[in-house]
């Protein structure tokens, strides 16, 4: 006992030397800290209930700590701290801070994104059905969230079969002489024309409430009561109608996979973690069925599983995020009383943070740590893979370590106009479009790719120090000039030695080497004068093409998006009436210039901030510029 006393003293006085930090003089109150590095970098950001208790915890064995956790401490040079009044307060610093900062030790998830929702106010006289990404406390009801759009749409679908509800984009109905064609197809009751009772339309909203809640045995006892007394009236059309209804909510029943009998939404955490890799899924629960889950791959954290999974948790849910009545969890979690209390008042109604030991709800986490399980071999199996690709490049172009940030810039222009430069970024050979980054040219006006090409890489590497990682190697889509311009930059900037570049261009008949001919693309290095082929490395080549064409969809989007946009505020600056705002409105409303000039002043209306007189003026606008072949 005297000698290991002795030792962990000794182990606190290095520790405490290395970090600039007098560790029994730390508080013992709730708090957070930062480990930096020499040059104030935030390397990692933790909270603790007891300040010292927790740092001093750094002091174990070095077999204790995880491998992460003593590269952190090996790589850390000073700690910093701040004092909070209680222990949620310390975790919602915590969360604050790992945004701002995104240390490299930390949980940072870079898919972060809202999960689209449905959302529908019954207290307006005719709802309607709205996707959303946020969840607002405003008195309407919201549904979901769904794991991908494709499920988003598979739902909508089956919903406007069988309620047809509005379909009109306005928040207000707009009443119209003649109904849309949607009613003539059947996808909609014709409110707007008045075809339909506000009460009847009100049953049918009801209906909708009942169908999203799960209670569809609710539901149907209402519709087979409606079919009954429809055909005791010898209405039997309307008795058609609702037997139509259940058949299609008895189809859709038969197709979920029912796995728990709670009728309450859940959200089940499972995980693997081996080595320094890190595979959590999140299994959708909702009414008792699966309806998807969403997986993440993490990888160069530190911690032990308690504290990544609640860093976790403090990531994926949140302000404007949907948070199930129950979120299970495998182990209880670090700061477990606070998390539950912060996700409590973050929702607004009371969240259960349940760590599961048996039952039910044992059964749902080992399911999902089945699919992390197997998600895990999945994704390492493709990461080996991805690894000899990136070290035959490294061996290739003989680069000074292994590319794991791969940044492609392309151009897109017609003539010099409407340019717009695109950086796409992957990841350990994966792509990563959350470090995907767009810029408009703006100080080039003629056609001149190599001048583009400069402007949108010395933006990028502007816009590094705002979160864009260290890049391993930056790609250029195009040939010499490109490449020397770039490098001429990089020189100027002092950045030469640090950031490898090269040019990857597609072959022409004069300029390629006998195993080239007509297939393979040619690679310009700095330095050498004739480029590489990369025919007997098809791996390689392969990858490069995969990079070159996701970078070239990526601006040619910009480029379309920039062009539409310009082509239709050209198109109303003589229109009177209409400022910047009412401009914007117009093209967020529209998708083309063709669906503006045919839009009827019905249509225009339902543009937000589109008085009556100025969608008269548009329409007159385009009535007198119409092409003389439609007049």
């Amino acid at each position: 006992m005297g000698h290991e006393r002795v030792v962990k003293a000794e182990a606190l006085e290095e520790f405490t030397d290395a970090l600039h930090v007098d560790v029994p003089r730390l508080p013992h109150e709730p708090g957070v800290y930062l480990f930096k590095d020499r040059l104030g970098h935030v390397l990692y950001v933790g909270k603790a209930r007891d300040l010292q208790k927790r740092v001093a915890s750094y002091v174990r064995s070095t077999d204790a700590l995880s491998l992460k956790t003593r590269a952190l401490l090996k790589n850390a040079s000073h700690l910093e701290f701040v004092v909070t009044l209680n222990e949620k307060e310390a975790l919602l610093l915590e969360s604050s801070l790992i945004k701002r900062y995104r240390p490299r030790y930390n949980v940072v998830l870079r898919d972060d994104k809202n999960y689209p929702a449905l959302r529908l106010d019954p207290r307006e006289p005719y709802p309607r059905l709205s996707v959303v990404r946020r969840f607002e406390k405003d008195g309407a009801l919201y549904f979901g969230p769904y794991h991908a759009a494709h499920a988003l749409r598979e739902t909508l679908k089956v919903l406007h079969k069988v309620f047809p509800l509005r379909l009109c984009k306005s928040s207000k109905l707009i009443p119209r002489d003649r109904p849309c064609l949607n009613y003539s197809l059947g996808r909609c009751f014709g409110a707007c024309a008045g075809k339909v009772s506000q009460e009847e339309y009100q049953r049918m909203v009801d209906e909708v409430i009942l169908f999203l809640q799960g209670k569809t045995h609710t539901l149907q006892g209402l519709l087979k009561e409606r079919m009954h007394q429809a055909a005791e009236a010898l209405d039997f059309e309307k008795a058609a109608f609702y037997r139509d209804r259940l058949q299609s909510i008895e189809e859709l029943q038969e197709s979920q996979h029912i796995v728990s009998t709670r009728l309450v939404d859940q959200d089940v955490l499972g995980f693997v973690q081996k080595e320094d890799r890190w595979t959590v899924v999140v299994l959708f629960v909702r009414r008792g069925s699966v309806v998807g889950q969403k997986t993440y791959h993490l990888q160069e954290i530190s911690g032990n599983a308690p504290e990544v999974l609640a860093s976790f948790v403090q990531q994926f849910y949140g302000p404007g995020r949907w948070i199930p009545d129950e979120i299970i969890v495998p182990m209880e979690l670090e700061g477990h009383e606070a998390l539950e209390e912060w996700l409590t008042e973050v929702r607004g109604k009371h969240v259960r943070l349940w760590a599961a030991r048996r039952g039910s709800r044992r059964a749902l986490l080992d399911l999902a740590r089945k699919n992390a399980l197997e998600h895990h071999r999945s994704h390492a199996e493709g990461s080996e893979s991805s690894d000899a690709v990136l070290q035959r490049i490294m061996e290739i172009f003989q680069l000074p370590r292994l590319p794991r940030l791969i940044v492609c810039v392309d151009i897109s222009n017609m003539t010099g106009r409407h340019a717009v430069g695109s950086a796409v970024t992957f990841v350990d050979g994966r792509p990563r479009p959350s470090l995907y980054r767009r810029f408009t040219i703006r100080g080039v006006a003629q056609p001149d790719d190599p001048a583009m090409m400069a402007e949108t890489v010395e933006r990028l590497l502007a816009a590094r120090r705002q979160g864009v990682p260290t890049i391993d190697l930056l790609v250029l889509d195009g040939g010499k000039s490109q490449l020397h311009r770039i490098v001429h930059l990089l020189e100027s900037k002092g950045l030469r030695d640090k950031l490898p570049v090269l040019a990857l261009a597609k072959e022409k008949d004069k300029d390629v080497g006998p195993e080239g001919r007509g297939f393979y693309e040619k690679v310009y290095v700095p330095g050498r004068k004739n480029p590489f082929f990369l025919s007997r490395h098809a791996e390689v080549l392969h990858f490069f093409q995969r990079l070159r064409d996701e970078a070239h969809r990526f601006a040619i989007g910009g480029y379309k998006h920039r062009h539409r946009k310009e082509l239709l505020a050209s198109a109303l600056d003589a229109v009177k009436g209409l400022g910047p705002k009412r401009k914007q409105a117009l093209l967020a409303h529209f998708d083309d210039m063709e669906s503006l000039r045919r839009a009827t002043l019905q249509e225009l209306l339902q543009v937000p901030g589109i008085p009556e007189p100025v969608a008269r003026n548009i329409v007159e606008h385009f009535q007198k510029n119409r092409p003389s072949k439609e007049i």
